[in-house]
């Protein structure tokens, strides 16, 4: 049988993907990626022939219904709204990748995870290798999360923070970020995709090895999607983002992937002066106050498995301009626009001759169709004039032919509605989307004139 030729030595070589060529250039010609290319002074790894290895009788494959399915021990972290996102708590060996942008709170969120798994008698380790000890214990101080058992180090070399490991033996081990530390068995700088993959290989490995839950920071790209090789997202067993305005308090984490339980689960948090707290109850954050006025209505939109109801406000102003500006604020303009052409072609609410402006309350951006229902009422209630009580709640998708959809869990947005205590739920029993105007119980405000046009 005649021998495979050994794969010929190149000069250059992908660090992502592994791609090979014969010189140097800036992005990869399989992965698309830039800057991965770097100099390979010996062969990529690929052998012609390989040996079979024969597993031990641990590692010998069993019938799938002979494999133990007991759910893996979890324990809590201490947040509960973190808690909620992990599906129930940490996992043993569990790694988990946390994202966000720059001063989002991320390390926030795990200082205060770290200081309330020390308060329930376990050790944890924080390697910060972005700040120093004394801006981690300023931050501390600030937020309450001194404790003796919680352990500071500054590390930015792998085999150091290894080394304290060993040393401290945590039951939580939080390093801040990955894309901070690097490893001398890797070429290239901290935060290169080869350093990358290194340094979250051997931290997971670890996590295996000893049953050691490891929380890892990640940062993210202009984009928002994770730095570096996406390779680290399919190492981690949970994937969480953690997102907010800047300006507003008010943070969301979300559960992108998650080995370990369900991923459409979001925690609320509230950025304050004092750190960072839980929100296990934002209903109300999304609402606005005081007498009802023209153009809002309340629809009730899901964030993971739960429903908050949410404030949609419209303004219409008259102008001659020949093309109406259009303005939205956590609301899909594309939407919007839809919207708009079907209340006008409906005859319900003339739009062409104003300039419209759309917003949410509370800096909560609504993404599912089930929200055009209370845009469309808010903006006919602008447009006429007419303010709806604060008692009635809308929520449905508007088609181009003007009929409401039924929308998804419509069950538990009816029952949200309940428990906030809304009288009359708008939905897809009005059928259209004039019917549903003759639905409405609307009133005048105070001060608006008698001849004002109803819907």
């Amino acid at each position: 049988m005649a021998s495979r030729r050994p794969a010929p030595t190149t000069a250059f070589r992908c660090t992502e993907c592994g791609w090979t060529t014969a010189k140097w250039v800036g992005r990869c010609g399989e992965c698309q990626q830039w800057g991965t290319v770097v100099e390979a002074a010996t062969q990529t790894g690929i052998t012609s022939t390989m040996t079979a290895v024969s597993p031990g009788a641990a590692r010998a494959a069993r019938p799938i219904t002979q494999i133990d399915t007991s759910e893996a021990p979890r324990r809590s972290s201490g947040v509960g709204e973190f808690d909620r996102v992990l599906g129930g708590g940490v996992v043993p060996g569990a790694a988990i990748l946390l994202s966000g942008e720059p001063g989002v709170g991320k390390s926030t969120l795990l200082l205060e995870v770290a200081a309330q798994s020390a308060r329930s008698g376990r050790r944890v380790l924080y390697v910060s290798a972005e700040e120093s000890l004394g801006q981690v214990r300023l931050r501390a101080e600030r937020t309450g999360a001194l404790h003796d058992a919680l352990y500071l180090a500054s590390e930015t070399d792998l085999a150091t923070v290894l080394g304290h490991v060993d040393e401290v033996r945590p039951d939580l081990l939080i390093v801040d970020s990955v894309q901070t530390v690097s490893s001398s068995l890797s070429d290239g700088v901290a935060g290169q995709p080869s350093q990358v993959r290194e340094v979250a290989s051997t931290l997971i490995r670890i996590a295996k090895e000893r049953d050691l839950p490891v929380l890892i920071v990640g940062h993210v790209t202009k984009d928002g999607s994770i730095a570096g090789p996406r390779v680290l997202e399919h190492l981690v067993d949970v994937v969480c983002q953690f997102e907010g305005d800047r300006q507003t308090s008010l943070r969301f984490v979300r559960a992108l992937k998650n080995r370990f339980g369900p991923t459409d689960e979001v925690g609320c948090f509230d950025m304050t002066g004092d750190g960072i707290a839980e929100v296990p109850d934002p209903s109300a954050l999304f609402l606005g106050h005081g007498d009802p006025v023209p153009g809002t209505c309340v629809t009730i939109a899901l964030e993971g498995r739960r429903a908050l109801p949410v404030e949609v406000q419209a303004l219409t102003l008259k102008t001659g301009a020949p093309n109406p500006r259009r303005v939205v604020s956590g609301v899909d303009s594309a939407r919007v626009a839809m919207i708009l052409a079907v209340l006008e072609k409906r005859g319900v609410a003339i739009t062409s001759d104003q300039d419209v402006y759309v917003s949410t309350v509370g800096g909560v951006r609504l993404v599912e169709p089930a929200a055009d229902l209370a845009i469309a009422i808010a903006i006919a209630g602008a447009v006429g004039n007419r303010a709806i009580s604060r008692q009635v709640a809308a929520f449905g998708e508007l088609s181009l032919a003007g009929e409401i959809r039924p929308v998804t869990q419509s069950n538990q947005r009816q029952s949200e509605a309940k428990r906030m205590g809304y009288r009359a739920v708008v939905d897809a029993s009005s059928r259209t989307i004039g019917g549903a105007m003759r639905d409405l119980q609307v009133r005048q405000p105070p001060g608006a004139s008698e001849g004002s046009p109803d819907f």
